[in-house]
Order: structure tokens, then sequence, then C-alpha cells
């Protein structure tokens, strides 16, 4: 099965690949390694603006997450010149959570992103992660996640 037939059983559609908000790129390549840029949460098309532990849950951080991971996989769809089957892992995952100093939940929030990562990608899917809580976000989003893949 390919990545886009599980898409498809998972009902997702890739939305267009967003503009970067300042000076940087999407993503770079050297190599076959290719660097995600940070997306934020989106809702709606709008920053998805929120803090852990002050307005938002765990789970509504999770959906956050995966709602990132949509548009992160559509970045690498771009990087791998429209073709995602190019992709033979997902190397590294980097979350920022915008979060009170008593929450300690992140990774539980990352969870969003890196489970749809396994959905989609199995085994190539696996990754090294890192979530941290921070003080804010660009745009106030409530999460911002990177990404870092191996192109065949």
């Amino acid at each position: 099965m390919s990545f886009y037939d599980k898409l498809k059983a998972l009902n997702i559609e890739l939305p267009a690949v967003a503009a970067p908000a300042a000076a940087y790129v999407m993503f770079a390549q050297t190599g076959n390694t290719v660097y995600l840029s940070g997306h934020i949460a989106k809702k709606d098309g709008k920053p998805w603006v929120g803090q852990l532990g002050k307005n938002m849950t765990t789970d509504e951080g999770k959906q956050a997450a995966r709602a990132v991971a949509v548009d992160l996989m559509a970045t690498l769809q771009a990087a791998c010149g429209g073709d995602l089957n190019r992709v033979k892992r997902i190397v590294k995952v980097m979350s920022l959570v915008n979060s009170t100093s008593e929450f300690t939940e992140q990774h539980l929030v990352t969870n969003g992103a890196s489970e749809l990562l396994g959905e989609v990608f199995g085994e190539q899917g696996k990754h090294a992660r890192s979530a941290f809580g921070v003080a804010q976000i660009p745009l106030g989003a409530c999460v911002e996640i990177e990404l870092i893949a191996e192109l065949a």
C-alpha cells in the first residue's frame, strides 16, 4: 500500500504548501536529508491559538499536533518533487508546545503528530523525537513542529 493509499484510507487530503511567515524557506535539502521548517498548528486556515494547561486540554493539543503533521506531509511532498513515496524514513520530529509552567504533558500532545506519521509511513515513520514546553509560539499558536526526513 502506498503512502497515498494510507492517506486516502485515513480520509486525509494534503493541503497546499504554506508560504513562509518570515525570512526562511519551508524546507532545505542537503544530500538525501530534507529539513522542514517549523509548522504551526492551524484550525480553519488560521493559527490555532491557545496555551496548554491554561485554555487547552491535552487532547485538544494532540489534535492540533495531528493537524501540523498533515501540513508537514504536504511540505514533505513538495520537497520530494511531488512524490511522497520517495520518503525513505522520518528521522526526527521536534515539537514546541505553548504551555504553562505547570503543564507536563508535552510528550502526549506531540503524540498527535507522531502517531499519524506512524499510520501513514509505517516502519519508515518511526522517528527520534523531542517535545518541549515553551512560553510562547509565533502568532500565539498552541503547537509548532519541525521534521527531518531521509529521501530515496
